[in-house]
């Protein structure tokens, strides 16, 4: 009887070790997600207090510099905030991000490091320069844009004020201090 009941505890414990495992890697991938990244764009000491994915177009405008010469400048993102496929928000000129719940916050880039590819935009760190609502990014302190697809454009172009939305995706990380 003794026997059977120890048999059935250790084939239980047996059967949950994958789970153990997956859940014990999850807390380690994030505890180490912020070492993990560029120490550009890397904060130590921070929680997420929402992580979104971002859809949507860097958009560039075709400038002429000082001697006439025209490139395409960086004008304005974009972008749907997407969590699980659903819908959660927007990001735009600013850079700002808004969430229903009438919180925004309006970054100012401190820290960037190249993309992946010629083809991706840079991952940035941001600090929040304005901010309103009372909503879920009020205790933000840092936004990471990281894992950027796409959206680069450089080059010359033909005629000034032109326009071009270059497709990109992204992840933004909303952190607070603590862990």
């Amino acid at each position: 009887m003794i026997f059977s009941g120890i048999m059935r505890a250790i084939r239980t414990a047996v059967s949950l070790l994958p789970l153990a495992g997956l859940i014990v890697a999850s807390l380690a991938i994030a505890a180490q997600a912020q070492q993990s990244l560029p120490a550009a764009i890397a904060v130590p000491d921070t929680s997420a207090v929402m992580t979104a994915h971002g859809v949507g177009a860097q958009i560039y405008e075709c400038v002429a510099d000082a001697s006439g010469k025209r490139g395409w400048q960086f004008r304005e993102p974009v972008a749907t905030l997407l969590i699980d496929g659903r819908t959660v928000g927007r990001h735009f000129a600013g850079p700002s991000w808004e969430l229903p719940d009438g919180s925004l916050i309006v970054g100012k880039v401190v820290g960037r490091a190249p993309g992946a590819t010629g083809d991706d935009i840079p991952w940035l760190k941001l600090e929040p320069a304005t901010g309103h609502g009372s909503g879920q990014f009020v205790a933000v302190t840092i936004i990471q844009r990281i894992n950027a697809k796409g959206g680069a454009l450089a080059g010359g172009c033909d005629k000034a004020g032109d326009l071009v939305a270059v497709p990109y995706a992204s992840d933004y990380v909303f952190l607070k201090p603590g862990n």
